[in-house]
């Protein structure tokens, strides 16, 4: 007989598949709504331009005259997209004229400046007023007015660039140019090493990064001697790591791999115990002039906050300067963001309170200017309607204030009656109260801190968040959300990149999602999603999972539809910027179509998939058995059932959808080698005939191709007992 296999909504990855009958266990590329599984919308290119380096913020905002804009801040450039185009907005920190120019008849070009650049390693570099160094083969309009990126720094006065060809002859400091250069933002990823710089600077590394643990070591402090693989290149004496513990040692024996003569818990670590074949990690100190820290270090990445002070966006590079671009002058895309004057020169984050209009910096400088006085626990905020007084006064509303549990300030969000802040430790509410005290402070939550700067979201007065251990909510009362998806994020999680984590909301279909940097990858490569509109409706907590792979995400608001950042690390070319090597990004419209559309039209299917939990094939009691109070003979997968034909049911389906069916006999079994399918279903597919036997079930939903588009409706099963063999 025919009978209706229903799954819960959302993804289980807690138990097995064979735990998690009558649920989803997995997919890509879908969403739930109304309580069934639906392929995601579309995706189209906007602009048709790459962009240079990694997207990592993304502010939507309009003028007093309706104009929409879109700021996207990368690792390298901040730009603005309006009407169709790109403008590069990103503030000159240095503009230096008499500037030279030497080739070597290869694609390299060595500048010279009269005075110290300033400049780092892939900084962006824009040259004009420029003379072509006679004999070089280049002309003037191979410099002029165009963007490059600096290859190497040889000297504190000297860059070298890379040209798109060959220059035809040596020259030596010939011609000449203007040069602005950018601001740095910073790399693209986030990476971890030790020490200043997380490499040598001038000194001599005292041993190899890595070895393995040869014999489990107890956790007894009395345990002092480490048996290494191999301890040939390691220094005398030194420290070493084994997973969060440190251990110094004062001998060294070459011959056995023995290092001894130390202490456990160095540096302040745990003791712990560790397992052969466990990873050790040289991180004693270089040696030489400029010997680097022991202690392990992270370098964050070059990140941006966006935010409006009326018509003007504020952008602030994370560590760094405030700048303000303003949108109601005359050609505004033809200006740049200036520093915003006045304001702390080194803070964390940077928010504008809305309704009293305070600029707000978190994890700032105690002493405006003085970027050694940042700390990342304190606040500053500006006097009300003013972006430039940060002294407190008896007759402003200018303040500060410091925070007291955690060690740094992780991030800031308005919300509907309150600002949020995050510190890795706790969460805060930050309130307008007026003078004498201009905002109050409240802690209302403990050991459930932000684990990225953009880790965080609120909607209609309730702010979600990911934290270290777990996913939070709050709406008057801290929560801990139950998610059953939880081990399968965060034991994938790449808790190098913690910041690469972003938050974006689509309220379209009441989505929260977090992309996230997997296990083993640097940029942002995964998507876990909370669908709160689900969640409420079916009152269970509704998670799914995917590749979606997002490094920025704006909400619908000002534009119709949600915008998201692409980014590519691959060496490609970027539309403005010669000798590009940090990467592209991609900027979408999303909820466009069923496909993604890049530059030029270029169509990719987008390949959606869904996989169910094992479910047992049982046949229904008879209903005279049923009132005789007969016990079901059939059991809870005792027999083998047949299963003759299934019909496939779908909402809206366009093109083909391919069904395929999982089938066990015991939940070890591997199910593809038994499985039948994949069968193509089309708009008119009424049945499928099957003749397959098993005493589980899995159900597999895909499609493959472009223009397909599905929504899952109620799958039945002809099914009926085959014996117990």
């Amino acid at each position: 007989m025919l009978q209706k296999v229903n799954f819960l909504p959302g993804f289980n990855k807690q138990v097995t598949p064979t735990g998690a009958e009558a649920q989803w266990t997995g997919g890509d590329y879908v969403r739930f709504r109304y309580g069934t599984p639906e392929k995601l919308g579309g995706w189209d290119q906007l602009g048709g331009d790459n962009l240079t380096g990694a997207a990592r913020a993304l502010h939507h905002f309009d003028d007093n005259a309706g104009i929409k804009y879109a700021a996207i801040g990368t690792n390298r450039i901040l730009y603005v997209y309006s009407g169709g185009q790109y403008y590069d907005i990103h503030p000159i920190n240095n503009t230096i004229t008499g500037c030279d120019f030497s080739t070597d008849a290869t694609t390299t070009v060595t500048i010279t400046f009269p005075t110290p650049h300033g400049m780092s390693e892939d900084d962006i570099v824009l040259l004009d007023n420029v003379t072509a160094p006679p004999g070089s083969g280049y002309t003037d309009a191979d410099f002029e007015d165009k963007k490059f990126m600096a290859t190497s720094i040889p000297s504190a006065t000297t860059i070298t660039i890379t040209m798109g060809s060959a220059a035809s002859g040596t020259t030596t400091n010939v011609g000449s140019a203007r040069a602005q250069t950018y601001y740095t933002v910073g790399p693209a990823q986030e990476l971890g090493g030790f020490g200043f710089g997380t490499g040598q600077w001038s000194g001599t590394a005292s041993g190899p990064a890595t070895t393995t643990l040869v014999s489990t070591i107890a956790a007894d402090a009395a345990v002092t001697s480490v048996t290494l693989t191999s301890s040939a290149a390691f220094p005398s004496s030194g420290t070493i790591k084994i997973g969060t513990e440190e251990i110094t040692y004062t001998a060294n024996d070459t011959a056995t791999g023995i290092v001894s003569g130390g202490s456990r818990q160095a540096n302040g670590t745990t003791l712990a115990l560790h397992t052969a074949g466990a990873t050790i990690t040289n991180i004693s100190d270089y040696v030489g002039w400029g010997q680097s820290s022991s202690e392990e270090v992270t370098l964050e990445p070059g990140l941006w906050v966006l935010d409006n002070y009326g018509t003007k966006l504020i952008a602030l590079i994370y560590n760094s300067k405030c700048f303000e671009w303003d949108s109601t002058v005359a050609n505004p895309t033809a200006t740049r963001a200036t520093v915003v004057s006045g304001a702390p020169t080194a803070s964390r984050h940077v928010l504008v309170s809305p309704v009293d209009r305070h600029l707000i910096f978190f994890g700032t400088e105690t002493t405006i200017g003085t970027v050694a006085s940042q700390d990342d626990m304190f606040i500053r905020f500006s006097d009300q309607e003013s972006t430039s007084d940060y002294t407190p006064t008896s007759t402003n509303t200018a303040g500060t204030q410091r925070l007291a549990n955690g060690s740094k300030i992780m991030g800031a969000i308005r919300g509907r009656d309150a600002i949020y802040i995050w510190t890795d430790a706790a969460i805060f509410l930050m309130r307008f109260v007026g003078q004498p005290f201009t905002f109050s402070f409240e802690q209302v939550g403990t050991n459930c801190g932000l684990i990225g700067k953009n880790a965080c979201m609120e909607v209609d007065g309730t702010a979600f968040w990911m934290s270290e251990n777990g996913f939070f909510q709050y709406a008057g009362q801290l929560q801990s959300m139950p998610c059953l998806v939880e081990d399968y994020v965060f034991d994938d999680l790449n808790s190098t990149s913690r910041n690469l984590i972003n938050c974006g909301l689509n309220n379209l279909f009441g989505e929260v999602n977090w992309f996230y940097c997997s296990s083993g990858s640097n940029v942002v490569d995964r998507v876990v999603t909370y669908n709160y509109l689900e969640s409420v409706m079916l009152k269970k907590p509704i998670w799914y999972t995917g590749s979606l792979p997002r490094t920025a995400w704006a909400d619908s608001s000002i534009y119709d539809k949600p915008h998201a950042c692409y980014y590519d690390n691959a060496d490609d070319v970027s539309f403005d910027v010669v000798g590009n090597t940090d990467g592209i990004t991609i900027y979408y419209e999303h909820e466009i179509g069923t496909d993604q559309v890049d530059a030029g039209g270029v169509v990719t299917p987008i390949l959606a998939t869904i996989t169910s939990g094992d479910f047992d094939i049982t046949q229904k009691r008879a209903a005279q058995g049923q009132l005789l109070g007969a016990p079901d003979i059939r059991g809870d997968g005792e027999y083998i059932m047949k299963i003759r034909r299934f019909i496939p049911d779908f909402l809206t389906q366009t093109g083909d959808t391919r069904i395929t069916l999982m089938l066990r006999d015991f939940p070890n079994d591997a199910a593809a080698s038994s499985s039948l399918g994949p069968f193509t279903i089309t708009s008119s597919t009424g049945k499928v005939d099957t003749r397959a036997r098993a005493r589980a079930i899995a159900l597999k939903i895909e499609n493959t191709a472009v223009s397909q588009d599905w929504k899952l409706g109620t799958f039945r099963l002809d099914i009926q007992p085959d014996g117990r063999r």
